[in-house]
């Protein structure tokens, strides 16, 4: 409009508001007339701001990466809790910002669109939504079946039980063998006469592995 010289004088007010509201104006014109103003926005999802509020508490630091207008974009972000975003980013320019940000640490971005997909790849772990384009889910690390963002937090979570869990068994797997090996060995033998029965052995072998399994399945009663 300013390069067909059109004057918004009488519709700044207007479009400021409808733009602080989240809304996105798109101004119609003949010649130097403007016939109208339309408001488009894309309402936020219900389940937005309690998936936000859960990964602020388990300490991830939230950003949108947006090609909305400032204005626009600050009121979205105010209505799903985000204090951090990036507003008016062209589609071809969200992977400059995933870089910007993996100089301070490991990112995980979120989308479901074609121009998300090379964001998702950019990433240290890419989440796709189930309800995506086949490109972000094909290109996504982790592809979320319900269009949930919910499940984003608990995905985050499992992942960190699945990583405990993990070390657990490591660290069982390396007592029992650290016990038993030198003692199968003789290390004892020359003081206490103690050898290890292949027997005995046999089982501690079979508790090892059993442990290990129990230790593992306990994931399934854990509530996300």
């Amino acid at each position: 409009m300013e390069e067909q010289k059109v004057s918004l004088a009488a519709f700044s007010g207007k479009i400021s508001k409808l733009e602080s509201e989240g809304k996105t104006t798109m101004i119609l014109a003949e010649g130097k007339k403007v016939l109208g103003v339309i408001a488009v926005a894309d309402e936020i999802k219900s389940d937005s701001p309690l998936a936000i509020k859960k990964l602020q508490e388990l300490g991830v630091k939230v950003y949108m990466i947006t090609g909305d207008n400032k204005r626009t974009a600050a009121a979205i972000a105010k209505k799903a809790g985000i204090k951090n975003y990036f507003a008016e980013v062209l589609p071809e320019d969200k992977v400059k910002y995933v870089k910007r940000l993996q100089k301070d640490g490991k990112v995980a971005m979120v989308g479901d669109g074609i121009n998300d997909a090379p964001a998702l790849a950019q990433a240290d772990i890419g989440i796709a939504m189930g309800s995506g384009t086949d490109v972000a889910m094909e290109t996504g690390n982790v592809v979320l079946m319900r269009n949930n963002l919910l499940d984003v937090p608990k995905a985050i979570k499992l992942s960190k039980m699945t990583m405990s869990k993990i070390r657990q068994n490591m660290f069982w797997a390396l007592f029992y063998n650290s016990l038993g090996i030198p003692i199968a060995a003789g290390v004892l033998y020359p003081w206490t006469g103690w050898l290890l029965n292949p027997v005995i052995a046999g089982g501690a072998m079979a508790l090892s592995s059993v442990s290990v399994i129990t230790n593992s399945l306990l994931l399934k009663r854990k509530k996300l």
